[in-house]
């Protein structure tokens, strides 16, 4: 069966929640394996409503699973670059002055360029707890309840916030140990929970880039459709451990965002080539794999990404080209689309250059619904999954 990360290895183990090993199938090299990254980390302790508020601003159900994925994971965690984001989160969120808003820190650590919404939220939340005057847990716990919902209203559309945020308070609030300590025993610990969740999903993307590398080989092309933060990081670690392979980008419209990715890969010296959207089955056939990130990963095993995947994913299919998805779990959300307007619309204005009639409609949705026969793997920081265990992972994550 398909392995648990290492953020599951931290959580229970730190919550007196012991995982059977054997329940999972795993060999003893795998369970060894295991057994030493748990002991590892036991040791290191609102805008206009009608645009998305984001836009404006081979197993049948096995995961296939790189064979050191837990060594390059630890080795991602263990990245020097993240403390300084760390040191910044815990002295920021320490500094406040007059009356704390939660919306104002979720702002505030959005301004960091390289930081996800969801993250942003978390960071926010875990200020929360920080910030609070409650003298109960249940106050405490309604307080956060409170500002997590301010968070998911600031813009319903975000599949990644709504998620992160109901992730977070999962993750925070599922231990018994809260019922046996006194307030301010529980409020450190829930404080010590939501900061290393926050790191946990921060360090998110390092651990994906890492695990993706083994089906990165020389002297393929990579498909990639727009610009997505974490398929970028999956590329910028292939150049980085001098892979030779070249990118077709297609241009992202229309807000063109695979033009900023064509930029930044260009700024590394990775070949790539600048598509029209309406050239990849046109090129399809130059495609060694096709990676796309995602808003959201959905109960089905499906995506929710930028316009455009769904067709990718078609031509790529009826090629026989794998397409890889790569999406941090705290997107992992609980739903399930039938068809493609089966999901609250996120609208984005679109600028055809020309005046348009009146009388003609535009299309302004800014993402489609890919379903999960179209998808080969998804890369996450839960491990390397088959789209058939997706819901597996998300009654585990939600439980």
């Amino acid at each position: 069966m398909w392995r648990r990360s290492a953020s599951f290895i931290l959580d229970k183990n730190q919550n007196d929640v012991v995982a059977n090993p054997g329940s999972h199938h795993l060999s003893p090299l795998s369970v060894a394996a295991s057994s030493s990254m748990a002991e590892t980390l036991q040791q290191e302790q609102q805008p206009n409503p009608d645009i998305s508020a984001y836009y404006q601003t081979r197993a049948a159900h096995h995961g296939v699973v790189t064979s050191d994925w837990l060594a390059q994971a630890q080795a991602a965690v263990d990245q020097p670059s993240e403390d300084a984001v760390s040191s910044n989160y815990s002295s920021k969120s320490g500094d406040l002055s007059g009356k704390f808003s939660v919306i104002d820190e979720f702002n505030n650590w959005r301004k960091q360029p390289d930081l996800a919404e969801a993250v942003a939220a978390i960071r926010a939340l875990a200020s929360v707890i920080r910030s609070s005057e409650a003298t109960t847990m249940m106050e405490l716990e309604i307080e956060l309840k409170k500002a997590s919902d301010s968070l998911k209203s600031w813009d319903k559309t975000s599949i990644s916030l709504t998620a992160g945020c109901d992730l977070f308070m999962r993750y925070v609030t599922r231990t018994s140990a809260l019922e046996y300590e006194d307030f301010n025993s529980a409020k450190s610990r829930l404080l010590e929970r939501a900061e290393k969740f926050g790191e946990i999903s921060y360090k998110a993307r390092k651990i994906i880039a890492m695990l993706s590398q083994e089906f990165i080989f020389d002297g393929c092309t990579i498909l990639v459709h727009g610009f997505s933060r974490v398929v970028f990081e999956v590329l910028k670690t292939a150049a980085q451990n001098r892979k030779n392979f070249r990118v077709l980008c297609t241009e992202g419209r229309p807000d063109r965002s695979g033009l900023r990715l064509s930029n930044e890969l260009a700024k590394l010296d990775v070949p790539v080539k600048l598509l029209i959207d309406s050239a990849v089955a046109y090129s399809m056939d130059e495609v060694d794999m096709v990676f796309v990130g995602a808003d959201g990963v959905v109960e089905s095993g499906g995506v929710i990404n930028m316009m455009g995947t769904y067709q990718i994913a078609l031509v790529a299919k009826s090629m026989n080209k794998p397409v890889y998805v790569a999406a941090e779990s705290y997107k992992f959300a609980r739903l399930y689309p039938l068809d493609q307007k089966d999901m609250v619309p996120a609208l984005r204005p679109i600028d055809f250059g020309v005046p348009i009639p009146s009388k003609v409609e535009v299309e302004t949705s800014a993402r489609d619904y890919t379903p999960p026969q179209y998808l080969t793997l998804l890369f996450t920081d839960l491990g390397v999954l088959t789209p058939s265990v997706v819901s597996d992972e998300l009654i585990q994550l939600y439980l």
